[in-house]
């Protein structure tokens, strides 16, 4: 009985945590016809190194490897941007 409380435990703190550190997005359809597929972001903080397509995180939903580096400046290749001197 033990074992099952300890089990139990350990699964709602593993689904809460994951709770906390993502959130899904619902497919929608950009201005110029795209649409984006529902997916899951991680929510956000002040941090860059914790996305999921930062490198060399793992996305957990689809198994892809981060292809941002989180350390280069706000470009069409880095969306994110990093700035050392300032708040992010």
């Amino acid at each position: 009985m033990r074992k099952l409380i300890v089990l139990v435990i350990g699964i709602t703190t593993a689904s809460a945590l994951s709770a906390q550190t993502a959130h899904e997005v619902r497919g929608y359809t950009r201005s110029d016809g795209t649409y984006v597929a529902r997916h899951y972001q991680s929510n956000p903080d002040t941090t860059r190194l914790n996305n999921y397509s930062s490198e060399p995180n793992i996305n957990p939903y689809t198994g892809q490897a981060g292809t941002v580096n989180p350390y280069t400046p706000k470009s069409s290749e880095n969306p994110y941007g990093y700035h050392p001197h300032k708040p992010n």
